[in-house]
């Protein structure tokens, strides 16, 4: 089918980052690094000022721009399967290039994500309760009618558009020793760690109710995990994705599991001290550095993502 994702274990390199980056050209936002403030000696990326309020816009952008240097996007245009996050930025990017878009989503999907789906014009089918229930029915739409197939997160392209976020971060401070990133499927811990290997520590950071990485890494090999919490419909996939595991096999991250009420903990803190916005998933690289799973040796310059803002506005308190 066509642009189906991978399925062997391929290592993303810089070189496709790289090109994703000239690719995107400006068709999205250099996000700003926030430097430091006296309290918390951590620079943020803050990718959640992104358009659609998400780090996946690059990827989405990349992977439509280049199925369409391909040929491979028709009238069919393009489907995805997605928690909520995915699907927003196909939708987005598809509308910007005039390509149909159709996204599956689980129906536990946020509706405050759903609803600005449908406002970019895609084609929204509610299915299952996973993410892994509304792929299978994405893979089948792309297999019976020829839409081209993009994955949430483990194909390159996709990935390799994340990945630029690292470039702009190194581009910015490039003495930072470390960036902190959330992972769900990987696609952005495989882009990041494409980008600056060799050059900065990627430490990846998962709740403990959805160690798809971390377990992957025990058992040598990508595992199914249970998906629950309060960062699911962001992280929640139910594996983690071949890029990512690959990018783990070159050069092992620094594995770290959080907790719910950490979590829940730095969301509420990147707004009261910072006034950022940001879903659960996105606050979980924030978790691992206020609750002390992640500490920074002394001197140690470390980034950390926050990566998306889609979040229901009524939650956050002062």
């Amino acid at each position: 089918m066509p642009g189906a994702a991978h399925t062997g274990p391929v290592l993303l390199t810089r070189d496709e980052v790289l090109a994703a980056r000239e690719r995107l050209g400006g068709r999205v936002r250099r996000t700003p690094l926030l430097a430091p403030s006296a309290s918390d000696a951590v620079w943020l990326k803050c990718e959640f000022l992104q358009h659609c309020g998400v780090f996946k816009t690059r990827g989405a952008f990349n992977r439509q721009l280049t199925g369409l240097e391909r040929d491979e996007i028709g009238d069919a245009g393009i489907v995805v399967a997605s928690g909520g996050n995915a699907g927003l930025a196909q939708a987005f990017a598809a509308h910007e290039l005039g390509i149909r878009a159709t996204v599956f989503v689980p129906e536990t999907a946020p509706a405050v994500k759903v609803e600005r789906i449908r406002s970019y014009g895609a084609d929204v089918r509610l299915v299952g309760t996973e993410y892994a229930e509304a792929q299978q029915a994405a893979l089948e739409l792309a297999r019976v009618h020829g839409a081209a197939y993009a994955h949430a997160y483990d194909q390159p392209e996709v990935a390799a558009g994340a990945g630029t976020l690292a470039e702009e971060v190194l581009e910015d401070e490039p003495d930072l020793d470390t960036i902190v990133v959330a992972v769900g499927g990987g696609g952005l811990y495989a882009g990041v760690a494409a980008s600056v290997r060799g050059r900065a520590r990627v430490v990846a950071v998962e709740p403990e109710r959805i160690p798809t990485l971390h377990d992957a890494i025990a058992a040598g090999r990508p595992v199914d995990v249970e998906v629950s919490g309060v960062a699911a419909d962001a992280l929640g996939a139910r594996r983690v994705g071949d890029l990512a595991f690959a990018a783990a096999e070159a050069e092992p991250p620094v594995s770290v599991l959080v907790a719910e009420d950490a979590i829940i903990e730095a969301r509420d803190r990147l707004w009261s001290d910072f006034r950022i916005v940001s879903e659960h998933g996105a606050a979980t690289a924030y978790a691992a550095i206020l609750s002390g799973a992640y500490t920074p040796g002394p001197g140690e310059r470390v980034a950390v993502v926050v990566c998306g803002a889609n979040t229901d506005l009524t939650t956050l308190s002062d």
